[in-house]
């Protein structure tokens, strides 16, 4: 690692953030008739149409233009933006009967899903969270915590610990398998502790710290491979492991085989969710002021994980996921795995010093740059071939929105200016 890298990728991050990425949001998604956001983008970013407005692309458009404006970008645009988007979420998707948000409206604003799923509601408190620290509004905050009561409430398994996830509208679990009442996932956990970092960092409650290490402990002790330190996607209520299956309400369906199994459904782990998992459980650490060696074995095991099976030295950036103990399963390259672990090589190479790490960084930096990142349009090509020819066209869904990449060019242009200040 040389000085001039650093500048360079730091430039080259620098030019895409504000030249390309954040002007390709800032251009078309504001729905100037029913509020909120559009979110729907084909390769040309053109608005595909398509009607209806989802929890967690409106959660997280709300985190992406708060965090960036927190970070010092836009220059209040941005806030405006962000306060665009909670005045929507607070007045159409609020269950003003039983609390929480709705999973889904059309453009107009009327419910179309009115379940109350776990993974949307800690992306909720996770934006409004960031809201109120980058704003000082207070509204925020005080949805966030009214979540975070309403999950203690309702959602929370006092017999085996944890969270469970999917819930009718009021509240009462849905049904077991692919309704998904006995189930608990590494996903929806992991996001609760990224939620309950910035509700914590926002309110100092020590309630909401507590929950915090609660939900840490959990994950490292109960979620994560107790051999490997990788993430186990999916359990049953009481923490056995349970084959990874689609969930009626899910995230990533098309990566699913046609009978809605995973492949290798018990011995499947993500490269870049081991990477996310890491970096975000340094940034808990940091905000709770606590040691990071406290968790070292655990961080040290995630990111090896990663760089020892997931790089690709031959054509650049992260492979999909394999198994635990190192087989490759799915070669492509996902933007969002990409994404995460920019962030997470370069706190890995903060922690330990290992060069390789730095070596790992580069190496899907430039994958990243010269072939994820659509520089005509300004967006991620949302999944390439293993070398680098896209598979996935289209610049935006409800799945595929702006918080990874929006969030992984912000936090690593602030670990490359760590790095540099550091010499």
């Amino acid at each position: 690692m040389t000085t001039e890298q650093l500048h360079t990728y730091r430039q080259e991050l620098y030019q895409h953030l504000t030249k390309e990425l954040l002007p390709f949001w800032t251009a078309r998604t504001v729905d100037q008739t029913y509020g909120g956001f559009i979110t729907h983008f084909d390769q040309h970013g053109n608005d595909t149409g398509e009607d209806e407005k989802s929890l967690i692309a409106q959660t997280r458009s709300i985190y992406t233009y708060a965090s960036a404006h927190r970070a010092g970008y836009g220059n209040g645009q941005l806030a405006n933006l962000a306060r665009h988007g909670v005045d929507y979420l607070l007045s159409r998707m609020w269950d003003t009967e039983h609390g929480g948000f709705y999973w889904m409206t059309n453009r107009a604003g009327k419910v179309l899903i009115d379940e109350k799923i776990v993974y949307g509601q800690s992306f909720a408190i996770y934006c409004l969270s960031e809201y109120t620290l980058a704003t000082g509004d207070p509204r925020g905050a005080a949805y966030a915590q009214q979540v975070f009561d309403l999950l203690q409430k309702y959602a929370v398994d006092s017999a085996h610990g944890g969270y469970f996830e999917m819930f009718h509208r009021d509240w009462t679990l849905k049904g077991p398998g692919s309704a998904g009442s006995d189930r608990k996932t590494l996903d929806a956990h992991m996001h609760l502790m990224e939620a309950f970092t910035t509700l914590y960092e926002c309110t100092q409650q020590p309630i909401h710290r507590r929950k915090l290490l609660e939900v840490i402990d959990l994950l490292v002790r109960r979620i994560m491979h107790p051999e490997y330190g990788t993430g186990v996607p999916q359990f049953w209520a009481d923490w056995q492991v349970a084959p990874q299956i689609k969930f009626d309400i899910i995230w990533g369906w098309d990566r699913f085989t046609e009978d809605g199994v995973k492949r290798a459904a018990e011995d499947n782990t993500s490269y870049g969710h081991n990477a996310e998992f890491a970096w975000l459980l340094m940034h808990a650490l940091d905000i709770l002021e606590i040691p990071q060696d406290t968790y070292r074995e655990q961080l040290i095991k995630s990111f090896a994980h990663a760089i020892d099976y997931g790089v690709d030295w031959e054509f650049g950036g992260i492979f999909v996921e394999g198994s635990h103990s190192g087989a490759v399963y799915d070669r492509e390259k996902e933007f969002w795995q990409q994404a995460e672990v920019l962030i997470g090589f370069l706190d890995a190479y903060r922690l330990t010093g290992d060069e390789r790490y730095w070596d790992a960084y580069a190496n899907v930096h430039r994958f990243v740059v010269d072939k994820m990142m659509n520089h005509t349009v300004g967006e991620w090509w949302p999944l390439m071939t293993r070398q680098g020819v896209p598979i996935w066209t289209h610049m935006s869904h409800s799945w595929k929105i702006n918080y990874h990449t929006v969030r992984s060019m912000i936090q690593s242009i602030r670990r490359l200016d760590l790095l540099l200040a550091e010499r």
